[in-house]
């Protein structure tokens, strides 16, 4: 092994000596978690990149994985598994959750809207109960010809001359109940407005 100047970086550690620097990170030393970043941040930066697609999440998942390395060091026991696979496996978990926080916030927005067009659906139809209302309410206002005439003729579907043959009237006397009632109907809504 070389000897180190205080506060210089170590050289190149061969990969096999990762275990080694893990186990002085598990003790707060800070040259050889440098070290470890040096060794293996750019592995950890493709695994999370393959996994999450997005450049910027797979950076916070690596400055996350290398973060709780610095933290959980200590678990790391070499009888399990090597330095690389423990660091991976981790790298690994820690962006697969990245992706179901993602995809777990995209339903829960996606039901969020979902809630958002039924109540807009719900204030359309009291909105068209209650216009429906003010409707009958003026239709009722009307003198039973006007309101015969503007039934047939809009809720019946029926033309001036069907209307007036229907009523066994004209078809003058038809338009003009029609036209009179329509004027009380539009003075009625617009005063309930």
């Amino acid at each position: 092994m070389t000897a180190e100047l205080p506060g210089e970086r170590p050289r190149a550690t061969p990969a096999g000596d990762l275990a080694g620097l893990l186990a002085k990170v598990a003790r707060g030393d800070e040259t050889a978690f440098a070290a470890v970043y040096d060794q293996v941040g750019a592995l950890v930066f493709g695994l999370a990149r393959r996994v999450v697609k997005d450049p910027a999440q797979s950076e916070e998942v690596t400055q996350e994985v290398l973060l709780e390395v610095w933290r959980s060091a200590s678990r790391f026991d070499p009888v399990q598994g090597s330095a690389r696979s423990w660091l991976m496996t981790m790298a690994h978990r820690r962006a697969v959750d990245r992706v179901r926080s993602a995809q777990a916030s995209a339903e829960r927005d996606a039901r969020a809207a979902v809630a958002a067009t039924d109540y807009d659906v719900v204030v359309e139809e009291v909105e068209a109960r209650l216009d429906a209302q003010r409707v009958r309410r003026c239709l009722d206002a009307l003198t039973e010809l006007q309101r015969e005439s503007v039934t047939l003729a809009y809720y019946g579907g029926y033309t001036y001359r069907e209307v007036a043959g229907l009523l066994g009237v004209a078809v003058g006397t038809v338009k003009t109940r029609m036209r009179d009632g329509l004027i009380r109907m539009r003075d009625c809504l617009g005063a309930e407005g």
